[in-house]
């Protein structure tokens, strides 16, 4: 048994990851921003994770 397909979630999570990085480099730099967003990163991470981890541990 193979991964689960993609879904909404998984583009989610990455979109969330985008523009979290977005935000931190580009519309809003400095140090504290990026420390906040790099932590946001880490929660969608594992989150998505965990998620996608379950979806395949259960073949949902």
């Amino acid at each position: 048994m193979g991964p689960p397909a993609p879904t909404r979630l998984d583009a989610a999570a990455a979109a969330s990851v985008a523009l979290c990085l977005l935000v931190a480099y580009y519309l809003a730099p400095g140090p504290t921003v990026q420390y906040a967003a790099w932590l946001a990163v880490f929660c969608v991470w594992m989150a998505w994770f965990v998620a996608f981890g379950a979806r395949w541990l259960y073949a949902e």
